[in-house]
């Protein structure tokens, strides 16, 4: 821009005019524009295309204001006698000129409206008119279109003096001059014109007179594919079919000025012709779908991925900006509008959001319409290990039947890990003593039991069961595993003894207690509630028992000396106990009872006979053995040891009565005279 027609913002990159611009001085303005990030040495340049679009501020001038042309009655019609030329600065439609006669004095004349060639309409023999003047006007096809005029005067050389002569010499034109271009060998044309649009006239001179200065246009090369049409005698150039820049952004056409004379005489001109761009094409991305991935918990402004658009227009048609549409999740991302980059704008969590699938990606050029596409993002968050696994519940309490075979499985545990793949891979141990009575499974998390159980031996196991995923810096996540181990009856009631001894004094009273039994059964619940009773040995219901206690009583009153059937032994009595448990089926055990009836002294001795009668001579010597006394006590023990004593009937002592047998001896002579008769009183204690 070395004449400062224009102004850059350097904030925001906006271009604005300072000066007029002028397309007839300049109609394409190539601008080089330069950023640079602060005081940084990096900075990076663009090309700015800016085409000055013609607007209609020129009228067509012709080269003269007037001009005479002789013509003679020998001219038949069609001949020309003129070339009116004029040019239009503009460019297109606004230098495109059509000719007209706009007043005449005579319909004499006609004009090529394209090229300006006046032409006879018929011969001027019988006129007697010596001049025409023509208007001719040059007017081009702008809006509101511009005109110029010229005056040509026409001079009849048909009416001549009968006695005058005329002399005329002409001078004959040898071709000895080349034609020469004086149009421009640059050219512009918008890439959206229609077939048969004017682009450029091609101007030759030829300074030579008649044919030998008749040029003709030619196109030698450069139009291989047909695009253009050259009228060879105007040299206008028109398009013949329709332009496409992205195909072919430039044509350069060799063309020829070829006079008429013999030999005819040439030049050549490179003529370049520009296409413009039109803002016709629509940006495409090179996939339609962006498929990546992306690490979770990373820092916003991690870079993703970087789409790329093409547009094959030029300039700031061509020129694109990126942008991410709204959608779901769209906030957590953020693209360069001018590089296509996207980055994160937040930390990602896979186990929040573990797909993004962005269906509005677009890419729009800076042309005016603008044009857009979208493409389609699809971003996979990798899953990083940051959770542990965790248990439902952080303990659990179960019960579990003793009597379950080894092997059994009593719980499935479960733990879950957020994490993907590896990560959320969780793997089951336990930790703390099991007293070698269960085991889990390391993938199903299953606890089974690695040995029979016996609740009596151990009723309860707490211990901790632990998930670990593959993270070796991770906490461990544990519950505390409660097992409750449910009792069988499987244990009989067992008797402290299986042989007891009691003794009861005859003579209590009924529900008198004799003896308390134990039997201990180590089943819990109603498996180990023992109950007893009398199974055998209890003839006519001489005892009872306490079913719950174990006390063993009385029912009714004892008597030692009761001789009945269910005795032993006189004073003794046998009984069998049971011990049974509530369970199902119950189980019981025994125990032996031997009950001894303590004797009371409540029977007195009772003799044999209430009296004795023996008879002894007189003449028995003394120490003889009389007669033996004998009684009987029901009692027993002490209470059955008889003494024996005389009372009466020996106060002079003729007899000796042994306290323990009861034997009666003669201590004395008898002499039956003097007593013929004694009578003992003997008292058994």
């Amino acid at each position: 821009d070395p004449h400062g027609r224009f102004s850059i913002d350097p904030q925001f990159g906006i271009i604005r005019t300072k000066k007029q611009l002028d397309h007839e001085t300049q109609s394409v303005v190539v601008l080089t524009v330069q950023s640079q990030l602060g005081n940084s040495p990096i900075y990076s340049s663009t090309q700015v295309n800016i085409s000055v679009i013609d607007i209609n501020d020129n009228p067509p001038i012709f080269l003269t204001q007037s001009d005479r042309v002789t013509i003679s009655h020998t001219q038949p019609p069609g001949t020309a006698v003129y070339i009116a030329h004029a040019k239009d600065k503009d460019s297109g439609l606004n230098g495109a000129i059509k000719y007209s006669i706009a007043s005449k004095q005579s319909n004499a004349f006609s004009i090529d409206p394209s090229l300006g060639v006046v032409n006879l309409t018929r011969t001027v023999f019988a006129d007697k008119q010596h001049e025409y003047t023509l208007h001719i006007a040059a007017e081009d096809s702008g809006i509101p279109p511009l005109t110029s005029s010229l005056i040509l005067t026409a001079i009849n050389m048909t009416d001549r003096r009968l006695d005058s002569l005329a002399a005329k010499i002409v001078i004959l034109d040898i071709n000895d001059n080349s034609p020469s271009f004086t149009s421009s060998p640059l050219s512009y044309v918008m890439e959206d014109v229609e077939v048969g649009f004017l682009v450029h006239r091609i101007i030759a001179k030829d300074p030579d007179e008649g044919r030998n200065g008749q040029v003709t246009y030619h196109i030698l090369s450069g139009n291989e594919n047909k695009a253009f049409v050259l009228d060879k005698i105007t040299g206008l150039l028109t398009t013949a079919q329709l332009l496409d820049r992205e195909i072919q952004n430039c044509y350069n056409l060799t063309v020829m000025a070829l006079d008429d004379g013999s030999p005819a005489l040439s030049a050549t001109q490179v003529l370049t012709i520009v296409v413009l761009d039109v803002n016709d094409e629509t940006p495409i991305f090179l996939k339609q779908l962006y498929e990546t991935a992306v690490r979770e918990n990373q820092d916003s402004g991690q870079f993703v991925l970087k789409v790329e658009a093409v547009d094959r227009d030029a300039g700031l048609n061509s020129l694109l900006r990126y942008e991410i549409l709204p959608g779901t999740g769209y906030e957590k991302f953020k693209m360069n509008a001018n590089s296509g980059e996207l980055v994160t704008t937040a930390s990602l969590d896979r186990e929040t959001q573990e797909v993004f699938s962005i269906k509005g990606n677009s890419c729009r050029d800076l042309g005016s319409p603008s044009r857009s596409s979208t493409a389609q993002l699809y971003l996979m968050v990798l899953d990083e290990n940051d959770h542990s696994p965790m248990f439902a519940k952080t303990q659990y309490q179960i019960s579990v039947r003793e009597d379950l075979e080894e092997g059994s499985a009593i719980l499935d545990l479960f733990a879950s890990d957020k994490d993907d793949g590896l990560n959320g891979e969780v793997m089951y141990s336990l930790i703390d003593d099991t007293f070698g009575a269960f085991a889990i499974d390391s993938v199903t998390g299953s606890i089974v039991t690695t040995k029979a159980l016996d609740r009596e031996t151990k009723s309860q196991y707490t211990f901790r069961a632990v998930a670990s995923d593959c993270s070796t810096h991770l906490p461990r996540s544990s519950t505390v595993m409660t097992i409750l181990i449910q009792d069988v009856n499987d244990n009989v009631p067992k008797f402290e003894q299986s042989y007891y001894k009691a003794s009861v004094w005859e003579g209590q009273s009924p529900k008198t207690d004799i003896i308390q039994v134990f039997a201990t059964d180590l089943d819990s619940g109603l498996n180990g509630e023992t109950e007893y009773s009398i199974l055998s040995g209890n003839e006519n219901a001489t005892f009872l028992i306490d079913s719950s206690r174990g006390i063993l009583a009385t029912n009714t009153v004892l008597d030692h000396e009761n001789a009945s059937s269910y005795r032993e032994t006189a004073s003794s009595h046998r009984l069998v106990l049971l011990a049974s448990d509530r369970g199902t089926p119950s189980l019981n055990s025994t125990a032996t009872v031997l009950i001894t009836v303590l004797d009371v002294n409540d029977n007195p001795p009772v003799f044999s006979s209430p009296e004795y009668h023996i008879h002894v001579k007189e003449s028995i010597p003394v120490g003889s053995h009389v007669t033996e006394v004998s009684a009987n006590d029901c009692d027993a023990g002490t209470n059955a040891e008889i003494t024996y004593a005389i009372i009466s009937g020996n106060d002079r002592g003729h007899f000796r009565l042994d306290g323990k047998t009861g034997s009666v001896d003669l201590m004395k002579t008898l002499d039956y005279e003097d007593t013929m008769k004694f009578t003992l009183i003997i008292q058994a204690t």
